[in-house]
């Protein structure tokens, strides 16, 4: 197992030419997590007897000389929003631990089983995916691999950190306002947030249905652009899934950034960024040849009638529990979901209309760029519990700074890869940066990141934990 790279092509490689079974993959993954989950708390359940179930069913169909699928053998697993047949759905909630168990697996957890991968538990989230910090008060925070005393990011901090743990070379997760490029930016891992409505949500428990998206996590970029290639497919029984056509991203074209027109976002984007965030920005933007700023359209107030969508559909999902079980919600976003659901709608129905204006100028930009980029996070990852940051003399809460360059992304639809990347100035501490590329095309934003990795400024390092 040792000479075998901690990465999802080279697993699933190993298990077709039978250098070794599933079932010894799971066998390591599952020693890797006893060992580090308890400085972690990347798990909040594991699912082993699936988990073995698939890994054999895996080794006998090799055996019998079936066709395996791309990540046949491969261990991973997924936010616990995400439905798994036979488990009790938390969405990172005590609340829900009451509800009846999934009687379905989510349609992206089929879609990694017809893969051939095999998964072995849900991951730790802040509640609700109302966050950006996965300090979970009902599960304990999920701690940072690179730095236990920090934040793994949010809300899918148990995705990034299980993966820079070195637990599983996958995850799955949820980005809203930024929670899969945060943990993966805080992490030091790839992460992809997909075109709004490419992958399908059905079976999965939901934050703000008008924007939420879903994506993988991986130990690298090849393993990110094969789960990604898996997870595809139209899904006629998702309306909110408007994907018709699959687009093949792998094997990345190894086409280079020849044709790309790469531009570097200023404005907002600068201004938000700390020192070392601006370092690997401009890190990137050598290696892709980026000489020009770009401005982003109304960037601020994109990101203001996300945060008032955000509360007024989070809060009208919970109002029923929050009139009568306020006091079992998470108390650091309990106020969140109440003053939402205490929003005038007026307020909602204009901040859709500003969306609507706000999608239109971000497309009229592609138009002139293919490829832009931006850091992912204002900064490295800030100890647990910190409160307040400083942007550039700027006091920011802490907890919702983390969200400052993605959320107004997201809010556009924009596919974006997450790139890890390491600034000089953070003592080991990683910050990823955003690839963005026109809604639909994946393709380009993969393109502009496989540059990166083969340069050598963008990649992973497995955090060393005992």
């Amino acid at each position: 197992m040792s000479n075998i790279a901690f990465d999802a092509l080279s697993m699933a490689a190993s298990v077709a030419s039978g250098q070794t079974s599933a079932r010894a993959l799971l066998e390591s993954c599952i020693s890797r997590i006893e060992a580090t989950d308890a400085s972690v708390n990347a798990f909040t359940e594991k699912t082993l007897s699936r988990a073995f179930a698939e890994a054999d069913a895996v080794d006998i169909g090799r055996a019998n000389g079936q066709a395996l699928g791309p990540l046949a053998g491969v261990p991973y697993a997924v936010k616990n929003l995400f439905d798994i047949d036979g488990v009790v759905t938390l969405a990172g909630s005590t609340i829900n631990r009451n509800h009846a168990a999934a009687t379905a697996d989510a349609f992206l957890v089929q879609q990694m089983k017809s893969a051939g991968a095999v998964l072995v538990g849900a991951l730790n989230m802040d509640e609700y995916a109302y966050g950006f910090t996965t300090e979970n008060t009902h599960y304990g925070p999920c701690h940072n691999p690179h730095d236990l005393s920090r934040i793994a990011g949010g809300s899918s901090g148990g995705s990034g950190a299980a993966v820079a743990a070195g637990q599983v070379p996958i995850t799955l997760g949820s980005d809203t306002n930024g929670s899969i490029r945060v943990p993966a930016s805080l992490c030091g891992v790839w992460g992809l947030k997909p075109t709004f409505g490419r992958l399908s949500r059905r079976g999965t428990y939901p934050f703000v249905y008008s924007i939420d998206h879903l994506g993988p996590i991986a130990s690298s970029l090849k393993g990110l652009a094969l789960t990604y290639d898996a997870l595809q497919s139209p899904d006629p029984l998702d309306a909110g899934c408007h994907a018709l056509s699959i687009q093949q991203v792998m094997p990345i074209a190894d086409q280079g950034i020849e044709g790309l027109r790469v531009g570097v976002l200023g404005g907002y984007f600068h201004d938000h960024a700390s020192p070392a965030a601006r370092e690997v920005v401009a890190l990137a933007a050598k290696t892709l040849g980026a000489k020009e700023e770009v401005i982003w359209p109304d960037a601020a107030l994109a990101r203001s009638a996300a945060f008032i969508i955000t509360a007024s559909e989070g809060g009208s999902l919970h109002l029923n529990d929050l009139r009568t079980r306020a006091d079992e919600f998470e108390p650091l976003s309990v106020d969140r979901f109440m003053a939402g659901a205490l929003q005038p709608a007026d307020w909602t129905i204009k901040a859709h209309r500003v969306r609507r204006m706000y999608r239109d100028k971000v497309n009229e930009l592609f138009k002139h760029w293919d490829i832009l980029l931006t850091p992912a996070t204002p900064c490295s990852a800030p100890v647990i519990g910190t409160e307040w940051l400083d942007i550039n003399g700027s006091q920011q809460p802490a907890r919702a700074a983390m969200g400052l360059l993605t959320q107004p992304i997201s809010f556009a639809g924009c596919p974006v890869v997450a790139a890890p990347m390491w600034p000089t100035q953070t003592g080991g501490l990683p910050i990823g940066v955003q690839v963005i590329a026109a809604p639909w095309r994946e393709d380009l934003a993969f393109r502009a990141a496989k540059v990166l990795e083969r340069a050598g400024v963008a990649h992973i390092k497995t955090a060393c934990l005992a």
